[in-house]
């Protein structure tokens, strides 16, 4: 069941009746449910590592987000571990983009979300097999859901871009008027709709 305050974690359960035979390897979901308390623990490991990380460059975060990404994707882990943390690959891409060029409080917002990837401190150690990236795992789908606006310009303009790519005969000097003009139109559309989420209170986190 849902919580009625709470955020569905994965898919549906297997009753035990229906687990597969010893030796199987059929697969089985299971589905667990973040409570506010829950969700709060989470907000305040992000709330303490925003409170240090205005020590820590820019390099320093995404050098560690990008290394905890590698890392991942070179360990036999959960595909549902490994699935979250691969969206770490975009956020980094976005804040690296140079057509893009995320800034002001946008680029403030992405890199308070990757500084927490950039502490040693784990709410679960790495080393302990399968489990040791599950939070992790959820502090990404947190923050991917917290960043949806600037995910969604930020593939919206990749979309654009691809677009713009593919007319062979477009002027370079065109291009770039273009895309800074679908950039400008984009940031403008993050701001719309995070004031109008905000003044809801439907933000997890505050990122800026």
């Amino acid at each position: 069941m849902r919580s009625p305050s709470g955020s569905r974690w994965a898919g549906c359960s297997d009753s035990l009746s229906t687990l597969p035979a010893r030796g199987n390897a059929t697969p089985i979901h299971i589905a667990f449910d973040l409570s506010d308390s829950d969700l709060e623990y989470f907000r305040n490991a992000m709330r303490d590592v925003n409170a240090t990380a205005h020590g820590r460059d820019e390099k320093s975060i995404i050098t560690a987000a990008s290394h905890l990404a590698a890392e991942t994707g070179a360990r036999d882990l959960p595909e549902f571990v490994k699935e979250r943390l691969r969206k770490l690959e975009g956020l980094i891409r976005m804040l690296e983009d140079t057509e893009w060029r995320l800034e002001g409080r946008h680029r403030a917002r992405v890199l308070g979300a990757l500084a927490y990837f950039a502490e040693p401190a784990d709410l679960i150690p790495d080393q302990i097999a399968g489990l040791g990236f599950l939070d992790d795992a959820i502090m990404v789908e947190l923050v991917v859901r917290d960043l949806e606006h600037e995910i969604e310009s930020y593939a919206d303009f990749c979309r654009y871009r691809t677009e713009q790519k593919q007319l062979e005969d477009l002027d370079p000097e065109l291009r770039r008027t273009r895309l800074e003009k679908r950039r400008r139109a984009m940031y403008a559309r993050m701001d719309s709709r995070r004031e109008r989420r905000e003044r809801h209170g439907g933000s997890l986190f505050t990122l800026s």
